[in-house]
């Protein structure tokens, strides 16, 4: 049976004395929850819960200039890719594809619902302008960051980590991937 938080234990014990009652009560409900779930949203991932891993980069070609985001969001229990995401964005500064970048990632982890997702970035002015360390001088930026404030909401443990280049190579693949593409013509991913 699901191992649940002491609290709700002690209501259930309360409402429910006997086991056998609250056990039935507790698989009634997530059974009705998991068939309403799955005929409305049997499109998308169920919550997975647990660590994920978001990588994300921004760069541009020039500054400001055409610029790409890439994302990579790993589950490191099953060693899995669950999502890759490339696109380009159009004229933009190097900072500023880095914050979309980051955006789009946990806009993509939000749907997996993590109960912790760690946020792995080679751009350091993000990492410490989200932490508080640097204040925010552009204006530009504050839209941004009050878009990621709000999408924070909804994951209840995150963290923001800065890697250096090397170990965000693939984020950084998908950047310069969409880049390429566009610069050939072809259709972005």
């Amino acid at each position: 049976m699901v191992k649940l938080p002491i609290t709700l234990e002690r209501k259930l014990h309360t409402v429910f004395p006997k086991a056998r009652e609250r056990d039935q009560f507790v698989a009634e409900v997530l059974s009705k929850a998991l068939e309403t779930r799955t005929a409305v949203e049997a499109d998308q991932p169920l919550a997975i819960g647990g660590t994920l891993h978001l990588f994300s980069d921004g760069g541009s070609r020039g500054n400001p200039g055409q610029a790409a985001i890439g994302c990579v969001l790993i589950d490191p229990l099953k060693g899995e890719t669950l999502r890759e995401y490339g696109e380009a964005i159009g004229i933009q500064t190097n900072n500023i594809a880095e914050y979309q970048a980051l955006i789009t990632g946990l806009k993509i982890a939000k749907e997996y619902c993590p109960n912790h997702l760690i946020c792995h970035l080679d751009s350091e002015l993000v990492v410490k302008q989200l932490s508080g360390e640097y204040r925010v001088k552009m204006v530009t930026f504050q839209p941004l960051i009050e878009e990621i404030t709000e999408l924070k909401s909804h994951f209840p443990h995150i963290s923001f980590v800065y890697v250096p280049r090397e170990q965000n190579k693939r984020a950084d693949a998908l950047v310069n991937k969409a880049l390429d593409e566009l610069v050939k013509g072809r259709p972005v991913f």
